[in-house]
């Protein structure tokens, strides 16, 4: 493909991806805000339809980390190819790790249906609090990746550097924010809005490349 079509692609699979990955939370939401494992595991047996949607939705996920490393390797490798293999490498284990989530969502809703006998609830509590280290590994691989690629935009100067930066800087955060909450060290609201500069470079990024593309 040309530039301007990994551009475009890489523009359109970023948006594609945040909209799909809320889709995706919102279709698993039963299961949030419930205090206690029995609660939890009864809200998802309850709602066994939306959990396989949301497994589903993780497999798209995988497919969406899997088309944006390819793209942004074509844009950056002709900067530094083994720096660009790299994050391709992140890039693809960020989607390896979605593909597991989906097969963790559909072991927790057999669990969830079997939870009146102790062996299935006790399965349950695991795939519960599995669920959230698999999304913190797959987000500590992403944000390596991104702050790989976005290193690599700054040094080609093939976006605005305002841009570049923002990037830079949002991914960096997230890479030493993210290992921090698995050990335990972050946790609360402060979780979350980690992921706001994040989420402000990733709209503007996608604008700019289906409008400008790169240099």
């Amino acid at each position: 493909m040309t530039r301007t079509t990994n551009a475009r692609l890489a523009g359109f699979m970023f948006l594609f991806y945040i909209a799909s990955g809320i889709a995706g939370m919102m279709l698993f939401n039963p299961a949030r805000g419930v205090d206690g494992t029995a609660a939890k595991l009864a809200a998802i047996a309850q709602h066994a339809t939306l959990v396989r949607g949301a497994a589903v939705f993780a497999l798209i996920a995988m497919m969406n980390a899997f088309i944006l490393a390819v793209a942004l390797y074509a844009l950056t490798r002709d900067y530094d190819r083994d720096v660009a293999l790299l994050a391709l490498v992140c890039r693809v284990a960020e989607g390896v790790m979605a593909a597991v989530g989906a097969v963790a969502k559909r072991a927790l809703l057999a669990a969830a249906i079997a939870a009146p006998t102790s062996p299935a609830a006790a399965l349950g509590d695991v795939l519960l609090k599995n669920q959230g280290l698999t999304t913190l590994i797959g987000a500590t691989a992403f944000a390596i990746g991104s702050t790989l690629y976005c290193y690599l935009f700054l040094r080609a100067r093939s976006i605005p550097l305002w841009l570049a930066w923002l990037g830079v800087l949002a991914s960096a955060l997230l890479v030493v924010a993210l290992p921090m909450e698995l050990a335990g060290f972050l946790d609360g609201p402060l979780t979350g809005y980690v992921w706001a500069p994040m989420a402000v470079f990733e709209v503007a990024f996608a604008l700019w490349l289906l409008i400008k593309g790169t240099a």
